[in-house]
């Protein structure tokens, strides 16, 4: 009896049949993890999308906070009358407006709106046009003066903590 053995219709034989099956499997698999890690470096791009957009909510505020403390750094070691704290007073109330909109630094800028506030209360009075100033008018001005330094530096360090919280945030 003879026996018929009949090769493929390709005309390959068994071996190259199953290498050619394995590098398809092989090559399905790469294709595989290459979607896979696409998927997972796309999301990661999202996600710093959408970091880099709640980030920039937070510019407005930090600017204003950096000028704020620049205004308060001016008035350093200087008495200052109501005329001379304008800037200050308009940007805490930039910062005032803005407090309502930022959930997340709520409380920093609340207390740095306080502290301008405290800060602008200390205002020394506007010069009288007497030649002579008094003893006890001299000693009640130097009391104020010192009392406005202290509240301009709780006011410095509350900058500072709330800018410190904005850059907490940022980096998430």
């Amino acid at each position: 009896m003879t026996t018929n053995t009949t090769t493929l219709a390709i005309g390959t034989s068994a071996g190259s049949l199953v290498a050619s099956i394995a590098f398809s499997f092989l090559m399905g698999a790469l294709a595989l993890y290459t979607l896979l890690h696409h998927q997972e470096v796309f999301a990661w791009m999202k996600q710093i999308r959408t970091t880099d957009a709640e980030n920039t909510a937070y510019d407005e505020p930090d600017q204003w906070l950096a000028d704020l403390y620049k205004a308060q750094c001016r008035r350093a070691k200087k008495p200052s009358r109501p005329e001379d704290m304008e800037d200050i007073s308009q940007t805490g109330d930039m910062i005032r407006g803005g407090t309502r909109h930022l959930q997340a630094i709520r409380t920093e800028l609340a207390e740095v709106v306080e502290r301008v506030d405290d800060y602008l209360n200390t205002a020394l009075p506007a010069p009288t046009p007497a030649l002579k100033i008094t003893f006890p008018d001299h000693q009640a001005q130097l009391v104020q003066a010192m009392k406005q330094e202290a509240a301009r530096a709780d006011l410095a360090q509350a900058i500072s903590t709330a800018r410190q919280k904005i850059t907490l945030l940022r980096r998430g």
